[in-house]
């Protein structure tokens, strides 16, 4: 696993969607001071090694390798022994997200707080599982190009792509996953397990920021963070897409240092 380790302070654990890497969280964190941004390479991203993976949990591709987001958990508390950290604020969006479910469930004494852009708790429903199996099928067929080109398209929100046309090109320029990448990937957020229940045992702050043009993940879904009994602080950025973090930095900066002033106190 590759990473980025920068800055001093409340350490926070930086988990950038997917198909993307690092870069994602760079105009963010170049706001936050007061932190130690930590923010690796999911296995098979960027400069990270994919690995060897089980096959046969994504009974609608049988023969898909599965990325689950147990072994993305796992890799990132590996991480944190490698850095001789104990207890840290994770970030995540989209399947970064889903790695924060993860890692509340199987190491929660090492969470101090959990952040989630356009990240939600829900499985997938049948629709998007048939979704993920076509995908499949495409980039085994003709390879990701076509997908990525989609994604850059339709994931960054309607307002970015007409005031900053140019985080179109940026953005699918960090799009760089191996055809057996995405179909890991893919098949692992296929079957990714319900994640609700776990809500309601996260006894840690927990912050919540939807984008209101993302079209995947609605601010209703998201708004099931409400029920974390260590509390939820709730924006919505009406004007970002699913990459809010990257399209609205200047926006979302001010929420995340004063969640953590709260949490550093």
């Amino acid at each position: 696993m590759t990473f980025r380790d920068t800055g001093a302070g409340l350490p926070v654990v930086f988990l950038h969607p997917t198909p993307l890497d690092v870069e994602y969280w760079h105009p963010l964190t170049e706001y936050l001071v007061g932190s130690r941004t930590i923010v690796p390479n999911l296995r098979g991203h960027g400069r990270s090694a994919l690995g060897t993976l089980p096959v046969g949990d994504f009974t609608l591709v049988p023969d898909a390798p599965v990325l689950t987001m147990a072994q993305l958990a796992a890799d990132v508390l590996t991480l944190l022994d490698h850095l001789h950290l104990q207890e840290v604020v994770f970030a995540g969006c989209s399947i970064g997200g889903y790695v924060l479910l993860e890692l509340w469930r199987q190491a929660p004494e090492r969470v101090r707080g959990l952040a989630f852009v356009c990240s939600k708790p829900q499985s997938d429903t049948v629709a998007d599982l048939a979704r993920r199996a076509n995908m499949i099928a495409k980039v085994r067929s003709g390879g990701t190009a076509e997908i990525f080109d989609g994604m850059a398209q339709t994931l960054i929100g309607a307002t970015a792509r007409e005031h900053h046309p140019e985080m179109v090109a940026q953005l699918r320029a960090r799009m760089t996953l191996t055809p057996d990448a995405l179909v890991a990937v893919q098949a692992g957020l296929a079957t990714r397990p319900d994640s609700v229940p776990t809500v309601s045992n996260i006894s840690v702050p927990v912050l919540a920021i939807a984008g209101g043009e993302d079209p995947g993940i609605t601010a209703a879904e998201m708004g099931a963070f409400h029920a974390a009994p260590g509390g939820c602080e709730f924006h919505l950025l009406p004007d970002a897409g699913h990459f809010a973090a990257y399209e609205q930095p200047r926006k979302i900066a001010p929420w995340f240092t004063e969640w953590l002033r709260k949490l550093d106190d």
